[in-house]
């Protein structure tokens, strides 16, 4: 009887060693939940950044846009007629973003004007101001 109970300590012991206890497979979920907590942050923020960009790059080039067409218009056209700053295209014309240009007369030299265009996202939280400046002869 002595061996059978010698036997059956000894089998027990050997069982508990094999496996995990409740303790070390709670702190295992701990510290694998904070980890992917950190990456659903920075999900958030890449998508914040990938928004924001979108907005800079559409700004960009409604910007370069603007300035291709007012540099095709004729030199006195009412577009670069710098008595009505600031202007603005017709409404609805340029989706998601506010432009608007300034025209100045004598620029560096004569007969020459100074267009700055300005397009602003409407929404300000993924967007900034893009500003383009070029300079017109007659």
């Amino acid at each position: 009887m002595k061996i059978i109970r010698h036997a059956l300590a000894k089998s027990t012991a050997k069982d508990n060693q094999e496996g995990f206890t409740l303790i070390e497979v709670l702190i295992a979920m701990a510290i694998f939940a904070v980890g992917i907590l950190a990456l659903a942050g920075l999900q958030v923020t890449y998508i914040g950044g990938n928004a924001s960009a979108q907005m800079q790059t559409g700004a960009t080039a409604l910007g370069a846009q603007v300035i291709e067409h007012l540099k095709s218009l004729p030199f006195d056209a009412a577009e670069l007629d710098p008595t009505g700053n600031p202007h603005q295209p017709p409404a609805g014309g340029s989706g998601p973003y506010d432009v608007r240009w300034t025209v100045a007369d004598n620029a560096p030299v004569n007969n020459a004007k100074t267009i700055d265009v300005t397009v602003t996202p409407i929404n300000r939280v993924n967007g900034r101001r893009v500003s383009i400046s070029t300079i017109i002869g007659e």
